[in-house]
């Protein structure tokens, strides 16, 4: 069995990489494992340190929208986990033209790659904000894609360009739509590690229009493992919603996060509303609760004062990517990723 992981040495791909490697998944617990990422700003090798030495790992430099690349690091894989993707909305707001070059062009690359490649399943990662936002209830694997912001929109084309090469190729594609994820080597651009470094540096937090956005919060471990399933079990052209079931608000969180570090509300500053900053999401598990026997494991209560606990006691991974961000919001983790790559095996090609 050969694995390619898109995205590997990101927040969640690695976790799901590192978990790959340590037996967490007995159906692919002797599986060879190859990752490709550009290793852009929000790529990491030092998140699979713990990992590196394993011989069943590999790691290829590239870009998803490289073809040649793409094509070479296709020879012989039996399943497909599509992780890499441009992913901050804030960004999507400002530089829209990179999402849709990574989440549209690299996506129709890879699918392409799979098809000629006779690839056996293939588990696109999607979210649930291409559904648009819901005041009350849930959303469903077949409710309507109405996708407000930049990036949203580009993971909705790429879901469809999924959907699409199953119907007419007849690739086994699954898709997935997970909620907000949290836990440990998430970029620090995303709220709950931006708020505790932030904190730890002594600034305030910025919390939007009047805070009270909901989310459904999804703990990484709950959801690769139930990427791990959908490529295991899935069927083939199925969509399947991933949530955690933990429904908070942005001020419920963050209130959290300062009681849990002994803080006060006078670190918060009230900050203007983002652009096409949905009001809640929700998602349905029901299917993959039912298909698969997926139940959200991990107990939010304890896991994200481990997760703000992680942050405090790791500074020196966070720290170099902080320093590096610049007033244009184009942070680089790029020397710590050179770094860290003489340690791996592989190269940028086969």
């Amino acid at each position: 069995m050969r694995v390619l992981v898109t995205g590997g040495a990101g927040f969640i791909g690695s976790h799901f990489v590192r978990q790959l490697v340590s037996g967490a998944y007995p159906s692919y617990k002797d599986a060879e494992i190859l990752v490709l990422d550009a290793l852009t700003y929000a790529g990491n090798l030092a998140n699979l340190e713990p990992v590196v030495e394993d011989p069943r790992l590999r790691f290829v430099r590239g870009d998803i929208c490289d073809q040649e690349v793409v094509t070479q690091a296709m020879y012989g894989i039996d399943l497909v986990v599509h992780f890499a993707a441009e992913s901050h909305v804030d960004r999507s707001i400002s530089r829209s033209s990179e999402f849709v070059r990574t989440n549209v062009l690299g996506t129709h690359v890879l699918l392409d790659a799979a098809v000629n490649a006779g690839v056996g399943k293939f588990v696109h990662v999607s979210t649930d904000e291409v559904y648009g936002s819901i005041a009350s209830g849930s959303w469903r694997e077949d409710s309507p894609l109405e996708p407000n912001s930049p990036y949203a929109a580009s993971k909705a084309s790429s879901d469809l360009l999924a959907r699409a090469f199953h119907r007419t190729h007849g690739l086994p594609v699954c898709v997935t739509r997970c909620s907000n994820n949290y836990g440990p080597y998430q970029y620090p651009e995303k709220l709950i590690p931006f708020f505790v470094a932030n904190l730890l540096e002594g600034k305030q937090v910025p919390l939007y229009g009047d805070g009270e956005n909901r989310r459904d919060w999804l703990h990484v471990d709950d959801h690769c493992r139930g990427i791990a399933l959908v490529a295991e079990k899935g069927r083939p052209g199925s969509v399947y919603n991933i949530g955690g079931g933990t429904e908070l608000s942005n001020r419920d969180l963050t209130e959290l996060v300062l009681k849990h570090l002994g803080l006060g509300w006078s670190r918060v500053e009230m900050v203007s509303d983002r652009k096409a900053h949905d009001r809640r999401y929700s998602v349905d598990i029901s299917k993959i609760v039912d298909e698969l026997g997926y139940r959200p494991m991990v107990a939010f209560e304890e896991a994200l004062p481990e997760t703000v606990d992680w942050y405090v006691h790791n500074r020196r991974w966070w720290e170099p990517l902080r320093r590096r961000w610049s007033d244009s919001y184009l942070p680089s983790a790029e020397a710590v990723a050179r770094s860290a790559h003489d340690r791996f095996h592989g190269s940028s090609r086969h």
